[in-house]
């Protein structure tokens, strides 16, 4: 097991496989390709031409460096041409017969000293491994898509695993300037038990009709900066595959949330696979193609010409930091702004911290002084809500507390004039709860901003069933007026971003509790294997704990799916007051406090 990983066989030289041979030869790897057919072997190497030269194209590597890695890549479709390999990457279909046909044909090939990796994703390395001859030599090395850019690979071991294996794996991933990260043999692994259980819900949100295909992805991109919306992703994974791997998992686990929505059955038995088909949630310009085209689900324009409200002035109801935000939103967009709290003191601190927030958009550039002064001018401080008379708008940003909102609603329908619209920033109470306090629901919309609010580009526009058709596109014309992106979605908890994101951060929570893998590790999978900005832990403890298991519990009431219950780790630290950044201490420790 000590011997080193000079000469490499892949096999199955599909899209990863390939990446992962351009990786092995770019960094001084002897690699041998092995496919089913001669013809397919010649198309890996003209695929791999391709893309080392589109890398030299965009400065990722120089022509030498080019010529020498396909110098040192050979391709066959002949098994015995991997006979001389110290390590053996197999990256065929996920299946168990296809892969435990390859590891038989490679037990019979390879040497004993050899080892060999699967790169399965969502299936049991131990089975694959117990199949073998040499069950000590089996591992997991699982590489991402696109494998050239992607950092991060998972390193998964079996009870049966030899350690030194393992140990020469991961050093080969180091050497290859990955990340590794240790796994369990559990389906999934880290990075995509938590990403498939992700985008097989957003699949079901968009089948239920609770909000467009666009919404769903702008809404993902835009309110947690992902690279990419979750269908526009399953297209691009491939409608089929990802069916699979969920099929794979609920297999291998029994969870719920891996259970493949309908729709991915609906689609890939039509041949609707996503971009590689031309066709999946989107329609593409030609099979392979990047560029979506336009088709009849592309979405109408909202109704327009007239039948929203006017709105010039704008009441915030709140003194803390989403309403701070989302004043200063208002005033910079040009309305007229009255910020009510409790008391003068508290409205004037409110306007306070506005000031200091555009002061700093001064100094870095993104504002004028006069643009600053302007905005300030607009904006009034009041100590009660009885200065909202007058406001063509009037939107709550208070505690999340149902009890609180109600009373708050009740009594802006006794202040406001007929005709205001009254919105609520609520991230997961019931809009119609806040509407029927008041005497005019038809009034009443919800306006999710996500904060920090000058910052953050999405609203969602959170329509009841007794909001009014004016009301919504008034909301909309709002929202659009202030350069942020509205997305439209039905009165149910956690809307479209929470609803999709938290269950996410709770599989997260119960893989530590489970100790499955490290915090540190859960983290580094999902910015490098899932690229997103932040790991699951950095953004509970940024959120704040109390207010993730808030919501988790709201999720849970209204879907009364045992999978969305709050993982039990999530509730202790909130029992011990442990909640994150604001506390000093959460899932991590903060210095400070």
């Amino acid at each position: 097991m000590e011997t080193p990983l000079h000469t490499i066989a892949v096999v199955g030289l599909g899209t990863m496989g390939t990446g992962v041979a351009e990786v092995l030869a770019l960094a001084g790897r002897e690699v041998v390709g092995v496919d089913i057919s001669e013809s397919a072997a010649r198309r890996a190497v003209r695929s791999l031409e391709v893309s080392t030269a589109r890398a030299v194209e965009r400065g990722r590597i120089s022509g030498e460096e080019r010529r020498a890695a396909l110098a040192r890549f050979r391709a066959s479709g002949d098994l015995g041409t991997a006979r001389a390999a110290d390590l053996v990457v197999e990256t065929v279909p996920e299946s168990y017969e296809v892969k435990q046909r390859v590891l038989a044909g490679l037990d019979a090939v390879v040497r004993p000293s050899a080892i060999i990796a699967t790169g399965t994703n969502a299936l049991s390395v131990t089975r694959l491994a117990a199949g073998s001859a040499h069950p000590e030599r089996v591992l997991g090395m699982h590489f991402f898509n696109p494998a050239p850019v992607m950092r991060l690979v998972e390193v998964a071991s079996s009870v049966l695993t030899d350690p030194a294996a393992v140990a020469a794996v991961t050093a080969l991933a180091r050497e290859l300037g990955k990340e590794p990260v240790a796994v369990g043999d559990r389906p999934g692994f880290v990075a995509d038990g938590l990403l498939f259980g992700y985008l097989n819900r957003a699949a079901a949100m968009y089948e239920s009709k609770y909000a467009s295909r666009e919404d769903i992805d702008a809404a993902m991109r835009l309110g947690c900066g992902l690279p990419m919306g979750p269908l526009a992703l399953l297209d691009l994974i491939g409608i089929d595959t990802a069916r699979t791997v969920l099929e794979a998992m609920h297999a291998e686990s029994g969870d719920r949330l891996h259970a493949p929505a309908p729709i991915l059955g609906q689609l890939s038995e039509a041949g609707l696979t996503g971009r590689k088909a031309g066709r999946g949630f989107y329609s593409y310009a030609a099979a392979g193609a990047p560029a979506v085209v336009g088709d009849s689900l592309t979405p109408r324009p909202t109704r327009r010409g007239g039948s929203g409200r006017e709105v010039r002035s704008v009441g915030v109801a709140g003194s803390g930091t989403m309403a701070s935000g989302i004043a200063e939103v208002f005033a910079a967009s040009g309305y007229e702004v009255v910020i009510a709290a409790r008391s003068p003191e508290k409205a004037g601190a409110a306007k306070d911290r506005i000031s200091a927030s555009l002061a700093r958009s001064v100094d870095k550039g993104r504002t004028t002084a006069e643009a600053r002064r302007l905005t300030l001018d607009r904006i009034t401080p009041a100590g009660s809500l009885d200065a909202f008379f007058e406001v063509d708008l009037a939107l709550e940003a208070v505690a999340e507390d149902l009890a609180v909102k109600r009373e708050l609603f009740a009594a802006l329908d006794k202040v406001c004039k007929r005709g205001a619209v009254l919105a609520t920033t609520t991230s997961s109470l019931p809009v119609v709860a806040c509407a029927r306090a008041t005497g005019r629901p038809q009034d009443v919309v919800g306006m999710h901003f996500f904060n920090p609010a000058p910052a953050m580009r999405l609203v969602e526009v959170v329509r009841t069933v007794l909001t009014g058709d004016e009301v919504h596109d008034t909301v909309r014309s709002v929202v659009s007026s202030l350069k942020k992106h509205p997305v439209e979605c039905g009165d149910r908890a956690g809307f479209i971003v929470n609803a999709l994101l938290f269950p996410y951060l709770n599989s997260a929570v119960r893989m530590v509790g489970e100790h499955y893998a490290s915090l540190d590790d859960v983290d580094t999978a999902m910015r490098l294997g899932g690229g997103y900005p932040m790991g699951p832990f950095e953004l509970l403890d940024a959120v704040g704990l109390d207010v993730s298991l808030a919501i988790e519990r709201a999720l849970h009431r209204e879907f009364r799916d045992p999978g969305l219950a709050p993982a039990p780790l999530l509730e202790r630290l909130v029992a011990a007051g442990c909640l994150g950044r604001k506390t000093g201490r959460g899932f991590r420790a903060y210095g400070g406090r």
